[in-house]
């Protein structure tokens, strides 16, 4: 903007001290450590409580459990019967919860109702909620289907007759596509926020979710069938699944490294840093899968004890990836630098990208 007397003034530069008192001068340079604009964080940070972390995790574990159970019963065997009604039942549970974590954790709950008003296909949180909504559904079908099949509706005839009627291959198939998008779009929930973090994650936190919400499902599902009478051929198949996608969530995990940087500090040092390598990739991951892969070599069945024992261990490190990540989130938040960091790797791809 150009001065009253019609010249363009010199250029100013704001720089802010250590103790977050602003100065300015002409054309001076700030060599300190950026600090915080007048006492107050640059961005806000999310203030999600456990509601919005159990609620990733459910909603990870239902849309993966959904999956598994379409696909069984796509490519049906006599003894995957039992692992089609697990599933079932166990989406429809866990998506049940969900809504009820989101209204919770709302600053109006009684005004939960306005996000079905508007449908922005720009807006992570509108898709989020229209997803929801339609997965509930296609689960609540389903698991309709399944009690009037287990005859759990016999004392209501005619509503028995009208499930049974469902064109149930269809809306497995919808809700198999709508249990992706919600198992995922978690995590772009969190990338498309202007935390430093999570945006520079953009590319990998959508498919992370994803893959740690089917291996959650996959395990829930095993940790209730080998508390079952479930044949053993229904458990190796499950085991082999979960050794994919341990394996995917591994190969995820270990891009963010060089694509973080230095913004990927407080994911992997202190607290949250030890947090995650120990209860995520260790535990969760890693100490799993080469158990799985070592009794595989040993020529051995997969044993109930076994699977409850990976199960458990992969649902722990499922839930910690979660809350790490919402509280790395908001150390990332509050840190400025993170936030200059950020601008600055991606005006140097922006630049590159346009030389290209």
């Amino acid at each position: 903007m150009n001065s009253s007397n019609g010249k363009t003034p010199k250029s100013l530069t704001v720089i802010q001290s250590d103790a977050g008192n602003a100065k300015a001068g002409q054309n001076e340079q700030w060599e300190g450590r950026q600090s915080t604009y007048y006492n107050m964080p640059l961005i806000k940070k999310a203030h999600w409580g456990w509601e919005i972390i159990v609620y990733f995790f459910l909603g990870g574990i239902a849309g993966g459990s959904f999956l598994v159970s379409t696909l069984a019963d796509l490519f049906k065997q006599d003894q995957d019967e039992s692992l089609i009604r697990a599933g079932r039942y166990l989406s429809f549970v866990c998506i049940l919860a969900s809504p009820v974590l989101l209204i919770m954790d709302l600053g109006r709950p009684e005004r939960f109702h306005h996000m079905l008003r508007i449908f922005k296909l720009r807006s992570a949180m509108s898709l989020g909620t229209w997803g929801i909504t339609f997965f509930g559904l296609c689960c609540g079908l389903t698991t309709a289907y399944q009690m009037a099949k287990d005859g759990l509706l016999n004392w209501f005839p005619f509503a028995a007759r009208i499930f049974k009627a469902l064109p149930v291959k269809v809306i497995e198939g919808l809700g198999a596509f709508f249990g992706l998008f919600v198992a995922s779009y978690t995590g772009v929930l969190l990338s498309s926020t202007a935390v430093p973090i999570w945006a520079r994650a953009k590319h990998i936190l959508g498919p992370l979710f994803l893959t740690s919400g089917v291996s959650t499902g996959l395990s829930a599902l095993t940790l209730m069938l080998s508390l079952g009478r479930s044949k053993h051929d229904t458990l190796e198949r499950l085991d082999s699944a979960e050794m994919i996608t341990m394996s995917t969530e591994l190969g995820l995990i270990a891009s963010l490294i060089p694509i973080l940087g230095p913004l990927g500090k407080p994911l992997l040092r202190g607290k949250t840093g030890w947090t995650f390598t120990a209860g995520t990739i260790g535990a969760g991951l890693l100490l799993p899968l080469l158990l799985k892969v070592s009794w595989r070599l040993s020529g051995r069945k997969t044993s109930r004890s076994m699977g409850l024992l990976t199960s458990t261990l992969v649902l722990l490190g499922g839930i910690i990836l979660r809350t790490e990540w919402i509280l790395v989130g908001r150390t990332s938040a509050d840190n400025p630098q993170d936030i200059h960091r950020y601008n600055a790797m991606e005006w140097a791809e922006g630049k590159n990208s346009e030389k290209v």
